[in-house]
């Protein structure tokens, strides 16, 4: 079965994979700076049982791959993610913890988003997606649901910024929407992360919902993602973008030097969706409601915060770290996707090939959603 789309790449036939051996593809060398991005040839990715073959029309990008580059998940990095870059500059060094599970495979193919076409497949079971346009869901649980190990593509084995990539047949979803790649391809870590946390926070109709960093990838999914629950939606942005954050659906939106506190008032807020951390963090818990909930999947704004525990225990706080996605997070996400319940948020696109203009531009946080590599198509 053949999926087109008029906003579509070109669909690479699989007997161009038999005679086409390379790709090119952006390899991350180790941890550091910008140096450590080579773009240039590669094998095309063997499939293994159970695995299919995807065209990559579209990449996302996103803080974690310039985090893991920078290895900024070790615990001997204390500052945000512009500071880290500043430091990696300087002086590289690989780190054993530096990735999501324990040091990253260098080297490795970043790219945790990935629109794609299925060119080819392992099992004959799986024959039905060739030629489909899917979205493959990042974030894998191996052992099954019932179990929080979790595996990310891009972070745990090769992604998406290549021309090709390979991945499980089971972690492919099929889209039927007339969105154009690079906004297929700007959602699944951005929206699944947003919507993984207001899940698991559990946002219903008519509760108020704080969100901080609301210009961001994530951020800016939230405020849709809660909005379409029927929440009420408080969003703190930078001056320059506040007025964006109101038109994607924030009901008030805060300048993020605000005092929370003057603002809002003590217990005022049902749940915060929170990827900045940093020093604003206590006030974060002051004007959750007692049975308040926090979400968090990042800490853009520094990952060292200062935790009075007294808010925490005195109002019954629920803190929820959301990194493993739950099982019907990706499947809503493709729903809402193809009925046209989200607005596609992409800045900017580049050329795979300008993933350091990206990601250069993508620190200097002056845009609102998302920016999208786009792959060179495949020669015949």
């Amino acid at each position: 079965m053949e999926h087109t789309n008029k906003q579509s790449g070109p669909v690479v036939r699989p007997q161009v994979i038999a005679t086409v051996r390379t790709m090119k593809a952006v390899v991350t060398l180790g941890n550091g700076g910008y140096d450590k991005l080579h773009y240039g040839d590669v094998p095309i990715p063997t499939l293994g049982p159970g695995e299919v073959l995807l065209q990559v029309l579209a990449a996302g990008v996103n803080n974690t791959e310039i985090n893991t580059r920078l290895g900024w998940y070790s615990a001997s990095v204390t500052t945000d993610t512009a500071g880290s870059a500043t430091a990696q500059e300087a002086t590289a060094e690989n780190k054993a913890d530096g990735g999501w599970n324990a040091a990253t495979p260098f080297p490795l193919i970043q790219g945790t988003d990935c629109c794609g076409r299925v060119v080819a497949v392992a099992s004959e079971r799986d024959r039905h997606l060739i030629g489909a346009r899917v979205l493959v869901r990042p974030c894998m649980r191996p052992d099954g649901f019932g179990s929080m190990t979790n595996i990310w593509m891009a972070s745990d084995f090769d992604g998406a910024f290549a021309q090709f990539v390979k991945v499980p047949a089971g972690e492919v979803f099929v889209v039927r929407s007339d969105w154009s790649d690079a906004e297929l391809g700007s959602m699944p870590c951005a929206y699944g992360t947003a919507e993984n946390m207001l899940h698991r926070a559990g946002v219903r109709e008519g509760e108020h919902v704080l969100i901080t960093g609301a210009s961001g990838g994530v951020g800016s999914a939230a405020v849709q993602l809660a909005k379409r629950r029927g929440a009420r939606v408080t969003a703190i942005a930078g001056q320059s973008k506040m007025a964006q954050v109101s038109r994607i659906g924030a009901d008030q939106v805060l300048e993020r030097h605000d005092d929370l506190v003057a603002c809002l008032g003590h217990e005022s807020v049902d749940v915060v969706i929170d990827n900045v951390a940093g020093p604003a963090f206590g006030d974060l818990l002051k004007v959750l409601r007692r049975a308040g909930r926090y979400a968090s999947s990042g800490a853009i704004g520094g990952p060292l915060v200062s935790l009075d525990m007294r808010p925490f225990y005195l109002k019954g706080l629920t803190l929820l770290g959301c990194t493993a996605w739950d099982e019907p997070v990706f499947a809503n996400l493709i729903g809402y996707i193809e009925r046209g319940e989200l607005r596609p948020l992409v800045a900017k696109c580049f050329p795979l090939a300008q993933i350091v203009q990206a990601q250069q531009e993508f620190l200097e946080k002056s845009h609102v959603g998302k920016f999208v590599l786009i792959p060179p198509a495949p020669e015949a």
